[in-house]
């Protein structure tokens, strides 16, 4: 099993609404959570995410389904990875990005810069794979086929000229609906999913980028620990190092992406004296002494990096912890009382 965020599915609900359909009768179908239907950041079993999409398909008559998800889905749901990306300096550096922290999107999920498949001087291809091995479902590859064409298409505006889109499979829908979503010649049944495109492409700058956002993003995708994690307290704080700032931070979500029931991540935790609620807690002062110390982001932006709601809950926690305003924390005015976590 492989794990990937909800967002995959970002407006598949809609999308089916759209069309009269079922959406929470088609997850059940697929053995996917509910709550994935309308959440971002819940981990999910990617094979319920293609599932659903195939059964969803098949139910209402709607061949095309991949492509209308695809279609409306939106750059930011990649949460930190997005911020790095947008703010890259060139797309070479936006798909360096990508090459090494998909995994926090989905630890199968690969996009790389390899040789034209068709070996056409000048020309490489953007190469989508699920994972070593795995055979992609249609309707899962035609979504996000269409989503990096437009993420990409979004970063580079008129200058983005594909040569080709190669998908899989065989087309699903007709070739015009094919044609239409992505602007550009598709062939099917082919080896790789891939977007061909100049190898010139890769040199261009992105506009409009602010390098210290970037920094901050990739420091924030880069917390997570090299080596593995032993006890159940280590196992928690590295996967909440990989998903603070992208939801994914209750007991309930840590649990599911560790393989365990929440009671017996709580057992396993409290037999090596700690508590979720202390870990989140300290995970959280870590970062946003960070943040705050290290980078001159707005205070909104480090409280939605630290999974808080409101800028706020920042602030009281910046007095709890520090007994200080976070503004004070930035001017280098910090103490540390050591008052106990309250969540």
């Amino acid at each position: 099993m492989a794990l990937v965020r909800s967002a995959a599915l970002q407006n598949f609900r809609h999308c089916v609404d759209e069309l009269g359909g079922d959406a929470v009768a088609y997850a059940r179908l697929a053995a996917l959570p509910l709550e994935a239907l309308d959440s971002n950041d819940l981990l999910v079993d990617d094979r319920s995410v293609a599932a659903v999409l195939e059964i969803a398909s098949a139910k209402l008559g709607c061949p095309d389904l991949g492509l209308r998800v695809g279609g409306t889905q939106e750059l930011g749901m990649l949460g930190s990875l997005a911020v790095a990306i947008r703010n890259s300096p060139s797309v070479a550096d936006a798909l360096d990005c990508i090459s090494r922290y998909m995994f926090v999107h989905g630890r199968e999920l690969s996009l790389s810069v390899v040789g034209d498949p068709d070996r056409v001087p000048h020309m490489v291809a953007l190469r989508y794979s699920c994972g070593e091995g795995r055979h992609p479902m249609p309707q899962a590859t035609d979504m996000t086929m269409l989503y990096i064409h437009r993420m990409t298409e979004f970063l580079l505006g008129d200058r983005y000229t594909p040569s080709t889109v190669d998908l899989p499979h065989r087309p699903l829908a007709s070739r015009d609906a094919y044609a239409v979503a992505f602007g550009t010649p598709v062939r099917f049944t082919r080896e790789h999913a891939d977007l061909r495109v100049p190898a010139s492409l890769l040199a261009l700058p992105l506009a409009n980028t602010d390098g210290a956002v970037r920094r901050s993003a990739l420091r924030s995708l880069s917390a997570l620990p090299m080596r593995s994690a032993s006890s159940a307290a280590e196992r928690v704080r590295a996967t909440l190092d990989r998903s603070l700032g992208m939801g994914g931070t209750t007991l309930a979500q840590v649990a599911r992406v560790l393989s365990v029931h929440p009671r017996t991540l709580q057992r396993q935790l409290a037999a090596e004296g700690e508590t979720f609620a202390t870990i989140i807690d300290e995970v959280r002062r870590a970062r946003a002494r960070h943040y705050l110390t290290t980078t001159d982001m707005p205070l909104a932006q480090v409280s939605s990096l630290l999974g808080f709601s409101h800028q706020a809950v920042l602030s009281r926690r910046a007095r709890r912890w520090w007994g200080c305003s976070p503004t004070s924390v930035r001017r280098g005015v910090l103490k540390e009382p050591g008052l106990s976590p309250q969540e």
